[in-house]
């Protein structure tokens, strides 16, 4: 959100000038690997996956999900080289969309922006670290509870879940790199257990405290 705050108050000029607002349907590919090479684009509505796909398999790894104020595509900004993810609107999605050149003028020549851009390749680093870590170090159930920690949100006195609320068992399968029967079978057993309930593609949590409980030392 602090990015996208940044972008439009104090990039208003270049914005109006080189900036253009896309929209896609949910389940539309926002932008192939060659078309990033171009074009860069910060979200202003909806949530987007990126992941990888082994097309032998049909296996699906979900990288990261992006929201409002994330921005796509930071490794080929930095390389400008294609780089080849799946990047699939899971909401109806409205964009706000710049040649990638612009970016990268910005990177050099706007300290505000320059500022915050910075700690956004950071959070993304340390993203994709701590799914390497999981995959390797910890089994489904840990994974899980993790994915549910990370996503959980205070609304008053309830807490819900952002980003991974409403998506398929399957979605939520590919965020912790196991399938679809392994994920149903430890959903049934964090249910069992009382920490959550589980309604068609709505998780709700039902102990907040205990969620925190049984996540592994840091």
């Amino acid at each position: 959100m602090y990015a996208l705050d940044v972008i439009q108050k104090e990039l208003k000029e270049d914005i109006e000038r080189f900036g253009r607002v896309t929209h896609f349907k949910k389940g539309e590919t926002l932008m192939r690997p060659e078309e990033t090479l171009s074009h860069f684009f910060v979200i202003l509505e909806g949530r987007v996956k990126v992941s990888q796909v082994n097309f032998e398999t049909g296996k699906e790894q979900i990288l990261y999900l992006l929201s409002k104020g994330d921005m796509y595509d930071v490794v080929t900004l930095l390389d400008a080289k294609e780089h080849e993810n799946i990047v699939l609107a899971l909401d109806d999605v409205k964009l706000l969309v710049f040649p990638i050149e612009l970016f990268r003028e910005w990177i050099e020549t706007k300290p505000s922006f320059n500022k915050l851009f910075l700690p956004y390749v950071a959070k993304q680093l340390r993203d994709v670290e701590t799914l390497a870590t999981d995959l390797s170090l910890y089994d489904v159930t840990t994974r899980l509870i993790k994915l549910i920690s990370r996503n959980i949100e205070k609304k008053g006195a309830k807490q819900t879940l952002k980003l991974i609320n409403n998506l398929s068992h399957e979605e939520i399968a590919s965020l912790v790199g196991t399938v679809r029967k392994v994920l149903n079978r430890n959903l049934q057993k964090l249910k069992e257990d009382g920490l959550i309930d589980v309604k068609r593609k709505e998780i709700c949590l039902k102990d907040f405290q205990n969620i925190l409980e049984h996540l592994p030392d840091a």
